[in-house]
């Protein structure tokens, strides 16, 4: 079973610096090689001599942004420690189709055996980030930022909020354990947008913790309500679905516009709602300070991706 622990503090501005993101990168991998290899891959045991080494060549079959070439080195190394993998390309960059990215050294068993999982992941983390940069590039002059969600791939959350920040996007909280988020299901339970920050205050008061609110605002109301409580009652208002969509597909941004004027700074304000690469660009128009999308992570296009042994009369 996959063990992870969920009380470390996380930080994806420089990922692979700190020990309890790789930690958490290695229990993705280990458990994924379980699944993937279980008592062996029979085929490469069947078909490749025990000793033959070659080199294997990455190659991008499609444009966009790269990402993810650490977690692939620590892919290869936790199957053969001695596998060398070089890059041309770097996590960030943008490459076409045709490019050569890198290439792994070693014994072709272990190259094959880490072939998939490798490419799962560098295609994954790569469509999310060609997808996130596709979002911060529409935006344009505008000076809205790009944000993440909740809405991941189980268990693989680190690797796609990483991609996001490669990509050029920042990101939302992680869980549900590092910051308030008093979403609509929150205010009814609790009787209303006022009576759930009052209610958020004093558990964190009681708990003796520290941490920054976010309140989901879905009428003109309810922001008029958050901004007349005292300085400080929230730090960021998330203004949900106060856009229309029209019949051509674009969106109409009154409310939206209407409600960061109401904020008028004095919180920070996040649109979400109705939010795609076509509509982006008007939403962040408004003033807004974060536009948050679950588009970005839930439903990414891999990018296409090889991985190509050197033949053995090369």
């Amino acid at each position: 079973p996959l063990l992870v622990s969920f009380s470390f503090s996380f930080s994806l501005s420089v990922p692979m610096t700190t020990a309890s993101t790789r930690d958490q990168i290695d229990a993705i991998i280990r458990h994924a090689l379980h699944e993937d290899c279980g008592t062996g891959d029979i085929t490469t045991e069947a078909t490749v001599p025990p000793d033959t080494q070659s080199v294997a060549t990455f190659l991008a079959k499609a444009t966009g942004v790269l990402a993810g070439t650490q977690v692939v080195e620590r892919v290869f190394h936790a199957i053969d420690p001695e596998l060398r993998v070089e890059w041309t390309c770097q996590d960030g960059a943008r490459v076409c189709g045709g490019t050569s990215l890198g290439s792994v050294t070693g014994r072709v068993r272990s190259i094959l055996v880490g072939e998939r999982l490798a490419l799962n992941i560098l295609q994954r983390m790569s469509g999310i980030a060609t997808r996130t940069s596709e979002y911060v590039q529409a935006v344009g002059s505008h000076p809205a930022r790009i944000l993440d969600t909740r809405k991941t791939a189980p268990g693989l959350r680190v690797l796609d909020k990483w991609a996001v920040v490669i990509g050029g996007g920042m990101n939302h909280r992680f869980g549900l354990y590092d910051m308030v988020l008093i979403k609509d299901n929150h205010i009814e339970a609790a009787g209303g947008i006022v009576p759930a920050i009052h209610a958020v205050h004093d558990y964190l008061q009681r708990k003796g913790l520290q941490m920054e609110i976010e309140v989901e605002a879905r009428t003109l109301e309810e922001v008029r309500a958050v901004v007349n409580l005292p300085p400080g009652s929230v730090n960021r208002i998330l203004l949900d679905n106060m856009t229309d969509r029209l019949e051509d597909g674009s969106v109409r941004v009154d409310r939206l516009a209407e409600a960061v004027q109401c904020v008028a700074g004095r919180v920070t304000t996040e649109a979400s709602g109705n939010v795609d690469l076509s509509t982006v660009a008007a939403i962040a128009a408004t003033g807004v300070d974060l536009i948050s999308s679950g588009a970005l992570t839930h439903s990414v296009t891999a990018l296409d991706i090889s991985l190509k042994l050197r033949s053995s009369s090369q």
